[in-house]
């Protein structure tokens, strides 16, 4: 008799409530904000139509769709099947050709070396086990490609979020690696140890503003999953009026406005490239 997995296993557990939480809310506006990412990105390794291009934890496709416009032949993949309906309807919005697919960063369905370009942006740092991605990302790319990878940090702004969600919420499970550890220079070096590739850093920022720290926060409760989620999870043992007021203060303290009734964030993320041998 065959073992089969079920959603019993504690992995299969956790990444169905991923694929819930990033269900939830209104991804698109908060993927509005990230817009400036891609072509950041795009830059650093080059794309044209002789690439082979995997955008991995697409979301509502905004790497993928940048990277088709180059003309270069470009699947998309994420956990959420709700977002990649966003991103086909986007897709077929601009006229952009993208295979769009159902997957896990864990277990990426492609053969070895299938790709010039593997790409992702604010992604990939939410798979649980980091070692197990990095394995992926280099496996599926070419040697003589490029991955490119747009993580938070853990000293920005929304690393500093993660950590006072953390505080209040239970601790996850142990082969779980903190998302902002992916915008850790010496993490990514531990991750790619045992591989033969050439690693490129570099700290940036993306802006937005806000008229205020009190609009950013009613922004997060109604568009981004995980805040929705750590809301419901903490009103129902009174604890998210203290959570709210913390998020709120960082927002504040975060503030680079010039102008009192105005708030202008910069949100830090490092772009990470990857050159395999």
């Amino acid at each position: 008799m065959s073992a089969t997995k079920s959603v019993a296993d504690p992995v299969d557990a956790l990444k169905e409530a991923h694929r819930a939480t990033w269900a939830d809310g209104n991804y698109s506006a908060v993927a509005q904000l990230m817009e400036d990412v891609p072509p950041h990105m795009l830059s650093a390794v080059g794309v044209d139509v002789h690439h082979r291009v995997l955008d991995v934890a697409t979301g509502t496709g905004n790497v993928a769709l940048r990277a088709a416009r180059s003309g270069a032949q470009v699947t998309g993949l994420d956990l959420t099947p709700e977002l990649l309906d966003i991103a086909a309807v986007r897709a077929a919005a601009l006229g952009a050709e993208v295979e769009w697919i159902q997957g896990d960063a864990e277990a990426l369905p492609f053969p070895d070396q299938s790709f010039d370009r593997v790409l992702s942006a604010f992604g990939i740092q939410f798979a649980p086990r980091h070692e197990i991605t990095t394995g992926e990302l280099m496996r599926v790319c070419r040697p003589g490609g490029a991955i490119a990878l747009a993580n938070w940090t853990p000293e920005g702004m929304i690393g500093q979020q993660f950590a006072i969600l953390s505080r209040y919420l239970p601790a996850p499970p142990e082969f779980a690696s903190p998302p902002p550890l992916w915008g850790s220079e010496q993490h990514i070096r531990d991750l790619f140890s045992t591989f033969d590739v050439e690693l490129e850093f570099e700290r940036a920022v993306l802006a937005a503003t806000f008229g205020s720290a009190e609009e950013l926060m009613q922004f997060y409760e109604a568009n981004y999953g995980p805040t929705i989620r750590a809301k419901a999870a903490l009103e129902r043992n009174g604890r998210w009026d203290d959570c709210r007021a913390e998020l709120a203060n960082l927002f504040q303290s975060q503030n680079r406005s010039t102008d009192d009734a105005d708030l202008r964030i910069e949100a830090e993320y490092m772009l990470i490239v990857a050159r395999p041998q």
